[in-house]
């Protein structure tokens, strides 16, 4: 009769699945935590608390750090959502700065989630050109928009890799909706001013 001999195979299987479940579950919540900070800083960004926003970012930059040493190559998925939301408050702030937008290296994040990230970062700056609107800056609203067109023209050829990069298309089509939408809305303040204008004229010439 045959030896079974298979106790040292399902003792390696056993530690080896006790390492995965170990990493997996410290990925899951410490990923959740990075991911507040982004949001907390992309939050501050708006609300002009940059040096906050600053301080949270860079909390989520090193622990990611941290993170992907655990995550290695089989767990890696569990830090791509802490990832894109670096990239997407990165993203926002050089855009803020009027500075260039950190390249995947700067952030060293995968490709996917730079991707990803960036199309994000197209929602953010459509509130900014409602908060720029509202306070009557014209040219950076002018200037946003066209921000705005370039990333979603940059990115739109990966959309071959649909895919292999998960949820592409959707943030494809959902920044060409809010591109649309900042669109209409522009083009509706131009007719209004424009009318106003008129009627400013107008009433001058009856006087």
């Amino acid at each position: 009769m045959a030896e079974l001999n298979i106790q040292n195979s399902l003792d390696s299987i056993d530690r080896n699945l006790k390492d995965v479940q170990e990493r997996r579950e410290k990925l899951i919540k410490q990923s959740r935590d990075a991911v507040m900070l982004c949001s907390k800083s992309i939050i501050a960004l708006h609300q002009n608390r940059i040096d906050e926003a600053s301080s949270n970012m860079e909390s989520a930059r090193m622990l990611l750090e941290e993170l992907r040493i655990s995550a290695k190559d089989d767990l890696y998925k569990y830090v791509a959502v802490a990832e894109q939301e670096l990239v997407e408050a990165y993203s926002l702030k050089a855009i803020m700065n009027g500075s260039a937008i950190p390249t995947m290296e700067d952030l060293q994040v995968s490709g996917q989630s730079y991707l990803t990230g960036l199309l994000d970062c197209v929602g953010e700056v459509k509130r900014l050109v409602y908060d720029r609107m509202r306070s009557g800056k014209e040219k950076d609203v002018e200037a946003l928009f066209a921000l705005m067109q370039e990333i979603y023209g940059s990115v739109y050829p990966f959309a071959v890799y649909d895919n292999v990069v998960s949820g592409l298309r959707k943030k494809l089509d959902v920044a060409r909706m809010l591109i649309e939408d900042v669109r209409a809305f522009v083009t509706e303040e131009k007719r209004r001013k424009v009318m106003i204008s008129a009627l400013d004229e107008f009433r001058t010439k009856l006087t």
